[in-house]
């Protein structure tokens, strides 16, 4: 009978341990319903006055504090990921963010691929220009002009309407503005809040707003289809709009009342689904990879040209010479060719305007210039190890012909050296293919921003970018495929073998 107490005590014991087990491991390990008080919000951080960066690097403006009003209310709890613009649409398609607040207007074509809250903001599109411009004064003015945007927008939407015009696409509408600061394009089509505070707020000067607001537009925020926090949101911008919270919060960013807003946005009415154009995506493709390898065959060329002479300056006597070359060789393998493509598009003509000097670079000769740089740094490696390979005997034999440093270097050293170069001029030649699309931030439609621009007005981000992958995958395989041919070619065991047969 002992024996059995002594079991069940322990079988007590057991059991307790068990319980306070489970309780450690329920504060350890969050259950679903409380992860799922976390609502993930995407938004692009280069929006303002609805979202930027405040100087203690935290987000700031009108989305921020509406969206942490309306977590509060809704009982969420609001965690933002920042992305670009172009890539919020198919992050909810994917659910790796919950909802997106980033000045998205609410269209038709976006709600066949994601949902939308009631409307949080009634805006419109302006139309921007230079100060003291007399030919653009409304929409009308606007056929066979140069057009400035932000891709994914409505305002390149409206844009690409216009007859004649040329348009370009950046990823940000700051972005948009500067190129028209800079004087390369006639005109900006961008939100109007955006483009009154950068000119109001954020010093952007010369730069004007005219006419009337081209379109009336709502801002919804952006939903997974079906998902279960739509309803939340929904009751919980209501409440703000009855409490006076909304109010509060415009004034705070806007300094006026705000308008009425309607419970569904008009451009929803009479939606109608699309098909997805297959052969329209295919025409884009090879548009942009035919602009891909014209921006390539260039940047090689000129790349090619300034390597072999940086190559030949890192392996001169003159040291100043060596010392100049060596720090434009470690400037542009040290430092990312984004910020050197910023740097040369947007910094360069900035700097010398502000010196009095008139001087643009459209965007082909930008981006060769970019790329050629970026290239040769590398290509003077390449070119100054494959020259310094070759045996020394080779130019002492060389001058005991007779022949001179040109000669000696024309016909003996860098055929020699050539070979030698050839594995690793194909690495960087397939490199700078898929490089290219770095020229994508400064507006250049080749191959990736092809693609991008497709999804930004289909929303169809897996389909196309496996597309344009593939794309990238012929040209760089066909590409390698030379380059072994080549290589293959100036085997000099290759020639011997054919001469012996």
């Amino acid at each position: 009978m002992s024996k059995f107490r002594r079991l069940g005590w322990l079988n007590r014991l057991a059991l307790g341990l068990l319980g306070v087990l489970f309780v450690v491991l329920i504060g350890v390990f969050p259950s679903n319903s409380q992860e799922a008080q976390t609502l993930r919000v995407g938004t692009e951080p280069a929006f303002p006055p609805f979202e930027m960066k405040a100087e203690t690097g935290e987000l700031e403006g009108f989305d921020i504090d509406l969206m942490n009003a309306i977590g509060k209310e809704a009982g969420l709890k609001v965690e933002f990921l920042s992305l670009p613009f172009d890539g919020l649409i198919p992050a909810l398609q994917a659910n790796t963010i919950d909802a997106a607040i980033s000045g998205m207007t609410i269209t038709a074509e976006r709600a066949q691929t994601i949902a939308f809250s009631r409307p949080y903001f009634k805006a419109g599109l302006a139309l921007a220009v230079k100060e003291g411009n007399q030919e653009i004064k409304s929409f009308d003015d606007l056929k066979n002009k140069r057009i400035a945007v932000q891709i994914g927008t409505t305002g390149a939407g409206e844009a690409g309407k216009i007859e004649g015009a040329q348009v370009s696409q950046f990823d940000s509408a700051p972005l948009a503005l500067q190129e028209l600061a800079n004087g390369r394009v006639d005109a900006v089509i961008n939100d109007a809040p955006v483009t009154l505070y950068a000119i109001k707020q954020a010093q952007l000067q010369g730069i004007e707003v005219v006419g009337q607001l081209l379109t009336e537009e709502y801002f919804g925020i952006a939903l997974p289809k079906n998902s279960p926090n739509i309803e939340k949101i929904n009751g919980a911008i209501a409440t703000l709009l009855e409490n006076g919270t909304y109010n509060a919060i415009y004034e705070k960013w806007f300094g006026t009342a705000p308008p009425e807003l309607p419970l569904a946005a008009p451009a929803l009415e009479g939606a109608t689904a699309q098909p997805f154009d297959y052969g329209k995506l295919f025409s884009n493709l090879l548009v942009g990879a035919l602009v891909t390898l014209a921006l390539t065959a260039c940047s090689i060329f000129f790349g090619m040209i300034g390597g072999t002479l940086v190559a030949i300056a890192l392996i001169s006597p003159y040291t100043p010479l060596r010392w100049l070359c060596r720090a434009y060789v470690e400037f542009f393998r040290g430092t990312p060719m984004l910020v050197q493509i910023f740097m040369i598009y947007f910094g360069l003509p900035a700097l010398l305007q502000g010196l009095g000097l008139n001087f643009n670079f459209e965007r082909f000769p930008a981006a060769v210039l970019a790329l050629s740089l970026n290239s040769a740094a590398y290509l003077a490696e390449i070119i100054r190890g494959g020259i310094q390979a070759v045996e020394r005997g080779q130019w002492e034999a060389s001058e005991s012909l007779g022949m001179g440093s040109v000669e000696t270097m024309r016909y003996v050293i860098f055929p020699q050296a050539l070979r030698q170069m050839l594995p690793p001029l194909s690495n960087e030649f397939i490199t700078l293919i898929k490089d290219t699309s770095l020229v994508a931030v400064i507006g250049f439609e080749e191959l990736f921003r092809q693609g991008q621009l497709v999804v930004a007005t289909t929303y169809r981000a897996f389909e196309v970018y496996a597309a344009v992958a593939l794309v990238y995958l012929v040209l760089t395989s066909v590409s390698a495929t030379g380059f072994r041919w080549l290589e293959s070619y100036m085997n000099p065991l290759r020639k011997m073998s054919k001469a012996k047969a």
